[in-house]
């Protein structure tokens, strides 16, 4: 995990408006608002790394409610479209979800079969690894 965290460090693009990480209190808001749990990973991933911009994928965010990959609203829209209430969004990719399971694993739901994909990852960090860091 450290590994991968330096990683997304380094190639954390600049941008005019940098993201935030968010407070402990703020990861406790948005379960509130989504009613459901953060996993794990994802909850460490957004303490973490949710601040970094890199390659074409975009990561939900827990900082700016204005943004559009605030975890809220990516669930909100994501759960509208058909992706099983009890999955987190994680990213959103050309309508395509990766989603994060109770347990950790990340799963792909696909928009156009409306069905999770064979393919998962066994954490969030492995997801960064294996999709984010090679998009």
């Amino acid at each position: 995990m450290e590994e991968i965290i330096d990683q997304l460090r380094e190639l954390n693009e600049p941008v005019p408006v940098p993201l935030e990480l968010p407070e402990e209190e703020t990861l406790v808001e948005i379960q509130e608002q989504i009613l459901i749990h953060l996993p794990f990973g994802l909850h460490e991933f957004l303490l973490k790394v949710s601040d970094v911009v890199y390659g074409r994928l975009e990561p939900v965010t827990a900082c700016d409610p204005q943004s559009h990959t605030y975890l809220p609203e990516v669930a909100s829209v994501a759960w509208s479209l058909g992706v099983p209430r009890e999955l987190v969004p994680l990213c959103e990719d050309r309508g395509n979800y990766y989603c994060v399971e109770e347990d950790g694993t990340v799963v792909l739901w696909e928009a156009d079969t409306e069905e999770l994909n064979e393919e998962s990852w066994e954490s969030v960090w492995h997801w960064a690894r294996d999709v984010w860091l090679e998009s």
